[in-house]
């Protein structure tokens, strides 16, 4: 029993011992040299996926299962490397292992996705336990990609376009907005009663109007897109004019400060981070209706392209486009959240994406 004592004793020491950066560092070690584990794993998951497309035959004669095969090797390889990469610079502590220890942190993810296309392509290309045309096999997409790219890339430069311009119009005019009733009471009486009735409303309830007073269908869906980035846009910024601590307003009058100063170097500053909260809302609001605007009456765009697949039964395409128009959301937020980071550097972090 005592010598159980002494042993117990003599780890707690140790552990008591230990500088609190050592503690740090060890954990760092071990988190580094199990993300080296999982990215061998996932290497060997890609090699096994890419035997199972060359040995397993389809059900039925894919195009691009070789370009298939050679991008499953491609990743098995990068796995590789950084697996590599990261035992031989165990320590983390050279400035070229930054990036591979980046590498190291998606490796989990890397394993899943092997793991998910194993099995995506199993249960449609080889057993066909999912009814065709709705379910394509991975090697669909890559076809679409190499054989469709000059429509699926035209429909997301007319996306783009169409969205960039109805986002800004209504965000500039809900900025305006919001500075205005937040600033203003007698703006605020009149403005708030009918921003109260009408900005709940879906923009998306407004097509038969916008399709009807507006010339062609490219303005009317600008003006639905405006219409739904520019209600939250408005609301937050109003908050956070109208929250902004009135010492302020105090200080900058007593040290001659004009109304024009007030509002461009207190009132908007102190509002910005509850603007960014209403930017990226608009942003979420505005892809719902860019989407239904397209489906509706727009000749151009990614909507459109999801309903001509969906009319052809070319569900292959289908996916495809929801893959690309995936990454440009995520895409635009994600540059949206740099900008916040850039000009709220107090608040770097604080909002997480």
């Amino acid at each position: 029993m005592s010598t159980q004592f002494e042993s117990i004793a003599t780890r707690a020491s140790a552990i008591s011992a230990e500088e609190p950066g050592d503690v740090g560092r060890v954990a760092a070690q071990r988190a580094i040299s199990r993300s080296i584990w999982i990215a061998g794993l996932a290497a060997l998951a890609w090699l096994g996926s890419a035997a199972l497309t060359e040995w397993w035959p389809s059900a039925d004669d894919w195009p691009y299962t070789k370009e298939f095969i050679a991008l499953k090797l491609v990743l098995a390889g990068l796995a590789a490397a950084t697996a590599v990469a990261g035992w031989r610079n165990p320590s983390g502590e050279a400035r070229p292992l930054t990036r591979s220890r980046a590498w190291l942190a998606a490796m989990p993810w890397l394993l899943a996705l092997a793991l998910g296309v194993s099995v995506w392509e199993a249960v449609t290309a080889q057993l066909e336990w999912l009814p065709r045309p709705f379910f394509a096999p991975p090697q669909a997409l890559i076809g679409v990609y190499a054989e469709d790219y000059p429509r699926l890339g035209s429909s997301v430069v007319h996306s783009f376009g169409l969205l960039a311009y109805g986002y800004v119009l209504g965000a500039a005019a809900g900025f305006v907005t919001g500075v205005s009733i937040g600033w203003s009471q007698a703006v605020s009486y009149w403005v708030h009663p009918v921003l109260r009735l009408i900005g709940p409303l879906p923009a998306t309830a407004w097509l038969p109007l916008a399709f009807f007073f507006f010339p062609s269908s490219f303005s009317a869906s600008v003006f639905l897109i405006a219409l739904a980035t520019a209600f939250p846009v408005t609301v937050l910024t109003w908050s956070g004019v109208a929250g902004v601590n009135p010492a302020y307003y105090d200080i900058a009058r007593t040290l001659g400060a004009r109304p024009s100063f007030l509002i461009l170097r207190v009132a908007i500053p102190a509002a910005l981070p509850s603007v960014f909260v209403g930017l990226f809302m608009g942003l979420g609001a505005s892809f719902s209706v860019l989407i239904v605007a397209e489906m509706m009456g727009v000749k151009a765009g990614l909507g459109w392209y999801l309903q001509w697949a969906q009319g052809w039964a070319a569900y292959s395409n289908m996916y495809a486009a929801l893959l690309v128009m995936a990454l440009m959301c995520s895409g635009l937020i994600t540059l949206l959240f740099r900008l916040r980071d850039r000009l709220l550097a107090w608040q770097k972090g604080l909002l997480k994406w």
